[in-house]
């Protein structure tokens, strides 16, 4: 369609409002988490179980917690891009086999599942040119 045709002309753009809305609330979801203490790193680091992992519940919580609000904000400034979406990716298919193995079904590993799909293509597309990382 012609109406559209100009679009491509902003790929950046539409790049930095994927990184800033994806950020933004990675940020929201992690500070509780973070702030929650290790009464909920130790909850959250058990979903480690779901691939073979049954130690140091606590730690791999509290990676998860700093992975989520320090990889939002990296995310909105476009630092460390793709090692940040390898880790929110990795983050994002333990929360989703969390949600399958509990009975959640797809229902509820969905969201994680598409925004684990929204990371595998951002690491290679990468964080565009209004980015800190930016070459």
């Amino acid at each position: 369609m012609a109406l559209f045709s100009n679009l491509s002309n902003y790929k950046n753009f539409g790049l930095l409002i994927i990184r800033v809305g994806l950020g933004v609330m990675f940020i929201y979801h992690g500070y509780p988490k973070l702030m929650g203490g290790p009464k909920e790193w130790t909850e959250l680091g058990g979903s480690m179980k779901y691939i073979g992992i049954h130690f140091l519940p606590m730690v791999w919580g509290l990676l998860a917690a700093v992975t989520e609000l320090l990889g939002g904000f990296l995310l909105i400034i476009g630092l460390a891009f793709r090692p940040v979406c390898i880790l929110l990716f990795i983050n994002l298919v333990i929360a989703a086999l969390m949600h399958l193995r509990t009975g959640g079904g797809l229902g509820e590993a969905a969201h994680a599942i598409e925004d684990a799909i929204v990371f595998a293509g951002l690491i290679f597309i990468g964080p565009g040119k209004y980015s800190v990382d930016k070459k």
